[in-house]
């Protein structure tokens, strides 16, 4: 039989390269409803767009027989592609091939494309399913892991950087998702953990399954450590292509303008009978901000965790906006600890890539208890105060009910250079709601009064007509305007149109402390 010739010998190895562990694994992860590394690649990106990068990579390991079980690629595979036309790079980690787990050449891999998205200023994605560090290879697999945290935390607020687990995450393996900005999981096949069921057994003799420590439900609900929850792979990164398209290719752009036929000044006459006219009686935000903003637009983060918040990224005249906003619904839109860390981040993500925060506001204040205090929440909240202070995008606040005590300022007020404060007519701007208030001040008149009751009621009601309204805030230039909430997403486009130039440097200093 006569030798290869050199083209031969590349297509056969090319040939090779495509099998990774082989048709026996393959088969396996199939059978996991999972699919493959090059299969999920080609599902994400445009068609016919990935250009692979270090196909021919083997690992270095000679240590208990490694040096004869050698496949190329090494577990990941690596390059760069377009999604909707736009340039990515992206890692895909193959489960077939040692289970996906990290050699020094593996972190090498990942490690170029990070290097080079930076360098070029696109999205770096990361398609991670795998069993953690290449225990054959020690302390170099782990210097591997820092390696690639270093680059995550260099590129952090430079390009986008989304993780999609789509399997197993553990050990030091979760720390790079974690630093990326976000985080989407499949329910079922999917989960994230630093110390393992086994691990567990043996330390503190807790019996837990893999998908009870740290699947998807546990860390879209519980943990709030991942951001999204799919049903299956396909899902999972069709998501993935959704949130791109609100995401700008780096912090030197702006994000992609995409035209609508939702008409700019469309108004909304259902807006201003949304919210009710009994202050206690709870409305649905999620209602509110979809009526406000361009048709379909709106697509929610984090929307198991912290639900008395909500966040997201939706457009106005096809613009893109990040959303800010309390959720009346739950907790009464109460701040607490985790509301707060959920905000904070989203709005310095924002930031970071050039999006304009719309915030809307309806908070009767701050979670009031013993344990929101024991576990923090001055601290905790004050990360949601410094973000919107140290955020220079635009910032557009709607008052749509309650905007009472120190949350009235943490919301985005004038007073931490919001740059436009409007308030429905409803609005209730005050240190405290009018019962509350009126059994402080006046406790002495009520004591002594014939019918306490009658009396405390017809002070709160003096307090209310007084104090309980947007027009002592609109008298010294605290809200820029009382408009009728049907107005307000033509009022918006507006702002945001003539906002589209800010421009607001700061200080010379390498970084603020914010309160972790």
């Amino acid at each position: 039989m006569p030798p290869e010739t050199p083209l031969e010998r590349l297509r056969r190895m090319r040939e090779e390269s495509l099998i990774g562990g082989g048709e026996r694994r393959i088969e396996a992860q199939h059978k996991k409803g999972k699919l493959t590394a090059r299969e999920r690649i080609d599902f994400l990106v445009d068609e016919g767009s990935f250009v692979e990068l270090d196909r021919f990579v083997t690992h270095r390991c000679t240590n208990f027989d490694m040096q004869d079980q050698k496949i190329l690629g090494d577990g990941v595979v690596t390059g760069h592609a377009l999604v909707d036309g736009r340039p990515v790079y992206l890692y895909s980690q193959d489960f077939t091939v040692f289970g996906g787990s990290l050699s020094e050449t593996h972190a090498e891999k990942i490690c170029k494309v990070m290097d080079q998205a930076t360098q070029v200023g696109v999205p770096d994605l990361g398609l991670n399913d795998s069993g953690g560090a290449r225990i054959q290879e020690g302390v170099q697999s782990l210097g591997g892991y820092a390696e690639i945290f270093w680059r995550n935390t260099r590129a952090s607020g430079v390009i986008p950087q989304l993780s999609a687990i789509l399997g197993p995450c553990a050990g030091g393996a979760v720390y790079s998702p974690a630093i990326t900005d976000f985080i989407m999981m499949v329910e079922k096949t999917s989960y994230m953990h630093i110390t393992g069921p086994e691990v567990l057994r043996t330390v503190t003799h807790e019996e837990v399954t893999s998908e009870e420590l740290g699947g998807s439900e546990v860390h879209n609900e519980r943990s709030g450590v991942a951001h999204f929850a799919s049903p299956d792979d396909k899902s999972c990164l069709l998501l993935m292509r959704k949130l791109l398209s609100y995401l700008p290719l780096n912090n030197a752009e702006d994000p992609p303008f995409v035209s609508t036929d939702d008409p700019s000044d469309r108004q909304d006459p259902e807006l201003d009978t949304i919210v009710t006219a009994d202050p206690q009686k709870p409305y649905d935000m999620t209602r509110v901000i979809e009526r406000i903003v361009d048709a379909d637009s709106f697509l929610e983060v984090q929307s198991g965790w912290a639900r008395n918040m909500l966040i997201g990224f939706g457009r106005l005249g096809g613009r893109v906006v990040g959303i800010v906003a309390n959720q009346p619904a739950v907790l009464a839109g109460c701040l607490d600890i985790e509301a707060s860390e959920k905000g904070a981040r989203f709005i310095r993500f924002c930031d970071a890539f050039n999006i304009p925060i719309v915030t809307f506001e309806d908070v009767p204040g701050f979670l009031p208890g013993t344990q929101q205090e024991y576990d923090g929440i001055i601290r905790h909240g004050a990360k949601l105060l410094y973000a919107y202070c140290e955020a220079t995008v635009p910032k557009l606040t709607v008052i749509t009910r309650k905007a009472y005590g120190g949350a009235y300022d943490v919301m985005a007020s004038k007073h931490i250079r919001s740059d436009v404060n409007i308030a429905w007519p409803g609005a209730q701007i005050a240190v405290m709601g009018a019962s509350g208030a009126t059994r402080i001040i006046h406790r002495r008149e009520i004591a002594e009064a014939e019918d306490p009751k009658a009396e405390e009621k017809r002070l709160a009601d003096d307090y209310e007509a007084t104090f309980n309204n947007p027009y002592r805030a609109a008298a010294r230039g605290f809200i820029d305007d009382v408009i009728e909430a049907s107005t307000t997403r033509p009022y918006l486009i507006r702002a945001l149109g003539l906002l589209a130039s800010k421009h607001q440097p700061g200080p010379t200093r390498k970084h603020g402390n914010i309160p972790l």
